[in-house]
């Protein structure tokens, strides 16, 4: 996540923005103290992602469902 805000410019709204891991090795992302804007925009980016991966679950699972369909059909 450090990488991707990095990535788009966003370092400047995440002034305190590191990436670290805690004592089992799972990655941590560390904002610091934020404004109240950038953290409206981070949880838009977040619902924006997550739609997204939804959507393309779904497309996934259609065409799959469809592959099924068809297969079955053939038998």
């Amino acid at each position: 996540m450090a990488a991707q805000l990095t990535a788009l410019g966003l370092e400047s709204d995440f002034p305190g923005l590191t990436a670290d891991v805690n004592v089992s090795g799972d990655g941590l992302v560390r904002l610091g103290t934020i404004r109240p804007e950038a953290a409206r925009m981070l949880a838009e980016l977040i619902v924006s992602g997550l739609a997204a991966e939804t959507s393309m679950d779904a497309d996934a699972l259609t065409a799959e469902a469809g592959t099924a369909r068809r297969n079955s059909s053939a038998a």
